[in-house]
C-alpha cells in the first residue's frame, strides 16, 4: 500500500490547491487547519494524520502564520524547496490580492451595509471552523494521561486568561507544555535505565 510520503505531486497542483485554501478560508491559520487537513490528508494523501498533528505543533511553535508554515512544510515534503515555494506563494497570494484591493477602497468598503452584515456572519463561521479544527486534532491526539492532563490544563488556562483578560502569552503556554512533556520523558527514561540496571 502506497504511503503518504511516496505520493508526489506537481508544482502546479501544490500551488492551485493551496491557493484554493487561501482563497476560500476566512479567519486566518486556525480556521484553515480543517481545510488543510481535508485537502492534504484525506483527499490528496500528501501527508498522514500523524504528520498533520506534528505539523500543527511545529507550525504553531515556529515564527509566522500557521497556514503559511503548514503550506511550506507540505510543499517541501512533496517537492523539496520548489514545492515549498509554490505552496507558500499559493496560500499567500489570494489573501494578499484581496487585502490589496480592499485597501484601495477601504473607507467605501466598510461603509457598505451588506458587507458589514456579511462580516458578522463570517465571524461566526470562523469560530466554527476553528472549533472543527480543534476537535479533529483532539480526536487524533494520543489519549494518554499526560496528554489529556496537558490539554485540560491548557484549555482551562486559556479560558481563565480570556475571561479575566489576563496578560499571558500563548507562547508561554506552549513553552510550559513543552517543558512538562520533556521533564516527563526524562523521568520515564531515568526509570527505564534504573530498571534495566537492576535487571
Amino acid at each position: 500500500m502506497e504511503n503518504a510520503q511516496s505520493r508526489k505531486t506537481g508544482l502546479a497542483s501544490l500551488f492551485l490547491n493551496f491557493a484554493k485554501i487561501g482563497l476560500f478560508t476566512f479567519g486566518g491559520g486556525y480556521a484553515m487547519l480543517s481545510l488543510i487537513e481535508r485537502t492534504c490528508v484525506e483527499q490528496k494523501k500528501w501527508i498522514t494524520h500523524d504528520e498533520m498533528l506534528e505539523l500543527t505543533v511545529i507550525a504553531e511553535s515556529t515564527p509566522g502564520s500557521i497556514a503559511v508554515n503548514s503550506a511550506t512544510y507540505v510543499g517541501y515534503r512533496q517537492r523539496g524547496f520548489p514545492g515549498a515555494l509554490f505552496a507558500t506563494i499559493g496560500v499567500v497570494l489570494p489573501s494578499f490580492a484581496i487585502i490589496f484591493l480592499i485597501s484601495m477602497f477601504l473607507n467605501d468598503f466598510l461603509s457598505i451595509r451588506w458587507v458589514a452584515s456579511a462580516f458578522k456572519g463570517i465571524k461566526i463561521a470562523v469560530g466554527l471552523l476553528i472549533t472543527d479544527a480543534g476537535i479533529r486534532l483532539f480526536k487524533k491526539l494520543p489519549k494518554k494521561a499526560l496528554q489529556v492532563c496537558l490539554f485540560a490544563a491548557a484549555l482551562a488556562a486559556m479560558l481563565l486568561i480570556d475571561i479575566f483578560a489576563l496578560r499571558f502569552s500563548t507562547v508561554s503556554l506552549l513553552l510550559i507544555a513543552a517543558a512538562v512533556s520533556a521533564a516527563a520523558y526524562g523521568v520515564q527514561r531515568l526509570r527505564q535505565k534504573k530498571k534495566e540496571a537492576g535487571e
